[in-house]
């Protein structure tokens, strides 16, 4: 399109401010929802995978179920609960199974450095449990098969408990005091910094405040009941080439068949959660994008009623234009080079309001924030072709307008 024609365009619209003013917020509203809603679900989406990568989405959980002193005594007459075992046998009887990690939790009632004593959750590991995880290591290292193998008496911190036991100081050698046995700092987490202890139901670990012992060492050096369970929760890595659902149910009757049938653990499938998220955000976004299909078609309405109402009040400008040669192909330009400018300006504004809107919305509800330049085109192309389409009847009206009848009008 013509840049005289933009030009005209902008100078006709500036000359009734308030009806172009009012025509714009629809354009501007239906922009912005759209923008907020494709930020909010990016965002949501990001944020989702993040939290599932520490379940791991290759990954089956089984967790043993917090049961009560007196039924746990009745139930271990049958099962002996989760152990070491259960992993070793989905290891040969799961299809597609790759590895395994062990996880069992180790009471607290000390944990100190040279200078200070903190409270935090410390965990008995196997080597494979930071792969399975997705936890990095920012300094030094992680447990290694060696350290299992020797029974050594290291660990692994969080990165926030090492600033607390330690402060500014490189804790990588140190040493620290879990109830009565001395462990030799190896090594220190990356900060992953999750925003959520859980997802879809599913309490997540926040490494950040944790100290990780190996698996063999912490039951040799550690005090652990007889009643309850090995370990508190295992972890199977599928290779990719089966489904993790069918997985999950030979791994669910291999665990019931070992427990005599006993209900004493929950099966955790992270595909599967984040499926579940994806469904629940897909009904989300189909709401907000019907809300801002509504703000748009009111706001192409309200391009058509202001051309509409342009063309009468300039039915002699343009019988005018007419009668000194101009095509109608001339007027249709003309006003859709208005609807053009409307259109273009709304989205623009919509663009800078949906943005302020979605960071509204995630700093109001604790939602994530994430741009997609894809999303912005999409927002920003609907919002012109909306504005283009219903400015073409009222620029056909105009073209269809007969000269002399409209030299004649008082219009």
């Amino acid at each position: 399109m013509k840049r005289a024609l933009i030009i005209e365009a902008i100078e006709e619209l500036q000359r009734r401010k308030l009806r172009t003013g009012l025509t714009l917020l629809g354009m501007i509203f239906g922009v912005a929802a759209i923008v907020a809603m494709l930020a909010v679900g990016e965002g949501s989406q990001r944020e989702a995978l993040r939290l599932v990568a520490e379940l791991g989405l290759n990954n089956i959980l089984v967790e043993s179920k917090g049961i009560d002193a007196d039924k746990l005594k009745e139930i271990r007459t049958r099962s002996l609960g989760l152990s070491a075992a259960d992993a070793d046998a989905a290891l040969q009887v799961v299809p597609g199974a790759q590895s395994t990690a062990l996880k069992k939790e180790i009471k607290v009632d000390l944990l100190a450095s040279n200078n200070n004593v903190v409270s935090a959750r410390a965990f008995a590991v196997s080597p494979a449990y930071a792969e399975h995880s997705g936890v990095q290591v920012a300094l030094g290292r992680w447990i290694s098969t060696e350290d299992s193998a020797t029974l050594s008496p290291v660990c692994v911190l969080g990165p926030r408990l090492a600033h607390n036991l330690f402060g500014e100081a490189n804790p990588v050698g140190a040493k620290l005091k879990l109830n009565h046995v001395w462990l030799e700092v190896v090594g220190v987490l990356a900060d992953r910094s999750l925003n959520k202890n859980e997802f879809e139901g599913v309490k997540l670990g926040l490494d950040d405040e944790r100290l990780f012992v190996p698996w063999e060492s912490a039951r040799a050096r550690f005090h652990f009941s007889e009643i309850e369970d090995e370990v508190d929760g295992i972890s199977l890595r599928l290779d990719g080439k089966v489904a993790p659902d069918l997985a999950a149910r030979v791994l669910q009757t291999l665990v019931s068949q070992r427990h005599a049938g006993v209900d004493d653990t929950n099966l955790i499938v992270p595909m599967g959660l984040y499926r579940q998220h994806q469904q629940t955000q897909k009904i989300f976004t189909v709401v907000m994008s019907s809300i801002a299909a509504v703000s748009l078609l009111v706001g192409g309405i309200g391009i058509m009623n202001i051309m509409l109402a342009n063309v009468l009040e300039r039915r002699r400008e343009i019988g005018l234009k007419r009668a000194l040669g101009a095509r109608k192909n001339d007027v249709v330009q003309q006003f859709l080079a208005e609807a053009l400018v409307i259109a273009f300006s709304g989205a623009l504004l919509g663009l800078v309001l949906g943005a302020i809107a979605a960071y509204s919305i995630a700093a109001f509800a604790g939602w994530s924030v994430a741009w997609s330049p894809l999303s912005l085109l999409l927002a920003v192309t609907l919002c012109i072709a909306v504005g283009m389409g219903f400015g073409v009847f009222p620029a056909r009206q105009a073209a269809e307008l007969d000269p002399i009848a409209a030299l004649r009008s008082d219009g």
